[in-house]
């Protein structure tokens, strides 16, 4: 046990640090190139030589980036553990979808500046989430009703968003484009202290819950043997999941298959046997910056970070459709 133990805080260990080398990489690689020496200085004030540069336009985008990375990849592990079931995304099941219609008609209609936008969406997706939650729970809570419940109101919402883009003035539609295809142009520091504290908070929690989150996913039954109070567990942690995806969509937009990634990728790297909530954070920041990073600087285009990921995460639903109807889950 202890053996296994080390060698998971080792590999936590190394996918910190690909997350601080990828978020080097971000603040050094570009059109204009800076060497490690020269990110250092400025970041801490030693130096005023691309001050603007690296604190306005590049520091504000890596922070975006790891935060939200950290953001769906918990809250698609948490959804992912507690349903049972590798569909049960954030993205596929609609909790982000209420976010994503408030957001695209503040841009649209009301034109809204930023933070109020954010600040819609969050409302937008809380409520909604609580909304599938309540239809899914009559008698009983189960994680079919949820799911097939969730995946009606993203059908609803997603065909709500293009409707408004069709009835939207031509100079809008590009702006509200851009936040759906999930994007970190624009993002100041002012903006991220509220998603910190929602990451900090709401990680923390379902950290000191994971056990808890474990011993539902073997059923509830046997959550009960091991005195877990599976209501109240099950309602906070969607709690938590639905505060992290509500805010980091306000941000960012709903960056695709970040939450629908994660959580697999952390358990081939760290076991299925492991409480993969960390890991999967971790993984999450990798990719929303690595997609970042490719998406502005290897491609002929420049490409959201949305494109990017959704690209990737697109074999990886087919593929695991065919292996959910070969096992016969599907």
């Amino acid at each position: 046990m202890r053996k296994s133990k080390r060698i998971y805080v080792i590999k936590l260990c190394i996918l910190a640090g690909l997350v601080l080398a990828l978020a080097l990489i971000s603040l050094c690689f570009g059109t204009v190139n800076y060497s490690l020496d020269q990110v250092f200085k400025v970041i801490f004030k030693m130096s005023k030589t691309g001050a603007f540069i690296i604190t306005r336009l590049r520091l504000p985008r890596v922070y975006a980036a790891i935060l939200c990375g950290l953001a769906f990849g918990i809250a698609g592990n948490i959804f992912q553990t507690l349903l049972n079931n590798p569909l049960a995304s954030p993205d596929i099941i609609g909790v982000s979808s209420g976010s994503t219609v408030a957001a695209v008609y503040c841009i649209l209609f009301l034109r809204l500046n930023r933070n109020l936008v954010s600040f819609i969406s969050v409302i937008a997706g809380i409520v909604v989430a609580l909304v599938i939650y309540k239809i899914s729970y009559r008698d009983k809570f189960s994680t079919n009703r949820l799911i097939l419940v969730g995946i009606g109101f993203q059908a609803f919402f997603s065909a709500l968003t293009n409707w408004m883009i069709m009835k939207a003035a031509e100079y809008d539609v590009p702006t509200a484009m851009r936040w759906l295809n999930g994007n970190l142009n624009g993002i100041v520091t002012e903006s991220l202290p509220m998603l910190f504290i929602v990451v900090i908070v709401c990680g923390l929690t379902v950290i000191g819950f994971r056990h808890s989150l474990q011993s539902i996913a073997l059923g509830e039954q046997i959550a009960v043997v091991h005195g877990v109070r599976v209501n109240r567990v099950r309602a906070l942690l969607i709690i938590c999941a639905v505060m992290l995806i509500a805010f980091a969509t306000a941000i960012a937009g709903p960056i695709a298959s970040i939450a629908f990634l994660s959580g697999p990728i952390a358990a081939r790297i760290c076991g299925r046997n492991q409480s993969n909530i960390l890991s999967s954070g971790l993984v999450g920041a990798i990719l929303v910056l690595a997609g970042d990073f490719v998406g502005e600087n290897l491609l002929a285009t420049r490409y959201p970070v949305g494109v990017v990921t959704g690209i990737l995460g697109a074999p990886y639903l087919i593929y695991l459709l065919i292996y959910q109807h070969r096992k016969g889950k599907a």
